[in-house]
């Protein structure tokens, strides 16, 4: 492929803070220093969740870590929110290599924290792989639709990244008071009923976005 015949997707972001995030982002990269770049804040998301999954890892010993997991999903959202956002506003867009490299650093990024997150303890590993497999399916979805359809959808029922980061943050807030939930007299790890929480959402998710996909996709190519 040439190219010049490379077509961005369009960006489909309608998520709940989606307006309020947009015009932060702008404020910041135009404040942004010239010695940093889009890869910079790439690989400060990487990091970030690397360090989200060390910090899990850890807090089986020392709840205090959760701190420090809020911290790097903090460090995560300002690095991989940023570097598209400095890249538009620099005009200085990669579109394909952009796409890919944000993408796998996503990808790399989720399988660390999750990793973390299932060493913890707060969180069996049977739900956690779980969630693994949902996430994934979900994502390949929205890249087969930026590819076929031509639009890449960022947020899935009015939650996007963001959201999940923030209730991921407030979840880690209330392990240090218990980790546990108590649903009709039993005992359960409240990672363990919110993960099959997400998980359920995710997959209708995932089913209603395959099924109006391929209406649209049917439809645009009838035989």
């Amino acid at each position: 492929m040439k190219p010049s015949s490379f077509k961005d997707a369009d960006r489909k972001q309608e998520s709940l803070l989606a307006p309020f995030e947009k015009r932060i982002l702008l404020w910041l990269a135009s404040k942004m220093p010239t010695f940093v770049n889009a890869d910079h804040l790439s690989l400060l998301g990487l990091v970030a969740m690397l360090m989200a999954g060390i910090f899990y890892y850890f807090s089986r010993v020392e709840p205090f870590y959760l701190h420090l997991v809020n911290l790097s999903l903090a460090l995560n959202w300002f690095g991989d929110s940023l570097d598209g956002t400095i890249a538009r506003y620099r005009n200085k867009l990669r579109p394909k290599y952009g796409f890919y490299v944000d993408h796998m650093i996503d990808t790399f990024g989720t399988l660390f924290m999750i990793i973390g997150l299932a060493m913890s303890g707060y969180m069996s590993e049977r739900i956690a792989l779980a969630i693994l497999i949902v996430y994934f399916m979900l994502s390949i979805n929205s890249y087969l639709a930026a590819y076929s359809i031509g639009t890449f959808s960022i947020s899935f029922w009015k939650f996007s990244p963001t959201e999940l980061r923030i209730l991921l943050a407030v979840g880690n807030l209330f392990l240090m008071r218990n980790p546990y939930s108590t649903i009709l007299g039993k005992k359960y790890l409240l990672y363990d009923v919110g993960g099959l929480v997400g998980i359920i959402g995710m997959s209708l998710m995932l089913l209603v976005s395959t099924i109006r996909n391929t209406q649209i996709l049917y439809r645009s190519e009838r035989v």
